[in-house]
């Protein structure tokens, strides 16, 4: 099997190497990671300048772009076929909630789903007391669901958002299949002002909360489990099409 794995994390980031480790017992690993951290990068990608490509080590690559580049670049041109499987992690803190539009690591493994290859993608939860991070739980659960992916597949458009407690192993409470969450944002503009009286804004600083669902990936996080969350590509909300048609909006009334 082959298996690209990336990150936002940056190539150097201990969660990629503690990651490759644990899926080279299921085939040969190409790791295409950005060459800095690419943190909230989103599903960016670069149009408007070249990208390069440095090998580092023996399947191992630099990329000075977003992960959505890495995965571009290793479907299309660094890999001499198609991947079995992309793996994208292991991410230094928790992809839960709202929180994914803004993440690079989920939005390398939704790439992959648009070109048609199965992905995961997997993050790990920290406190204040937890560096430095041992990613070895992570390591083994993301190996576990790559080889249960592989053998069962998924559906069609579908990839996984997985997350891991701060916790070893054997203090895992279980895995739960999970929903996406709901985020309660605080005050995420911090506005001060530096030694020579300018403002400047510290985006994301404010306080975070979430909406208490004993379905969702905060909660399981939160009891312990790792939080497992099929995601899929169609955004349309199917729910809203009937309240929506009673709009009754023609072209005359546009103007």
């Amino acid at each position: 099997m082959l298996i690209l794995v990336t990150n936002d994390d940056g190539i150097q980031a201990p969660g990629l190497k503690a990651l490759t480790r644990s899926l080279q017992a299921l085939g040969r690993v190409v790791v295409i990671a950005p060459d800095r951290e690419r943190s909230a990068s989103g599903h960016a990608m670069t149009l408007h300048s070249p990208l390069r490509a440095e090998e580092i080590a023996p399947d191992w690559f630099a990329v000075d772009g977003t992960p959505t580049d890495c995965v571009n670049l290793g479907v299309h041109g660094l890999l001499e076929r198609r991947p079995d499987l992309v793996v994208s992690g292991i991410n230094r803190g928790a992809n839960l909630g709202d929180d994914i539009t803004y993440s690079g690591t989920v939005a390398a493994a939704m790439e992959a789903t648009i070109m048609g290859v199965a992905s995961l993608a997997i993050s790990q939860e920290y406190g204040p007391d937890s560096f430095p991070l041992d990613y070895q739980a992570s390591a083994r659960v993301a190996a576990n669901l790559a080889r249960q992916l592989m053998d069962n597949g998924l559906p069609p458009d579908t990839f996984l958002n997985v997350n891991v407690p701060d916790l070893d192993f054997e203090q895992l409470a279980g895995i739960r299949l999970t929903r996406q969450g709901k985020r309660v944002y605080g005050d995420l503009v911090i506005e001060k002002l530096d030694p020579r009286g300018r403002k400047y804004y510290w985006l994301g600083g404010g306080e975070l909360g979430y909406k208490p669902d004993e379905r969702s990936d905060f909660y399981a996080i939160e009891a312990g489990f790792v939080s497992v969350t099929p995601l899929h590509l169609d955004l349309t909300n199917y729910a809203s099409f009937d309240a929506m048609n009673r709009w009754n909006i023609t072209l005359s009334d546009l103007g």
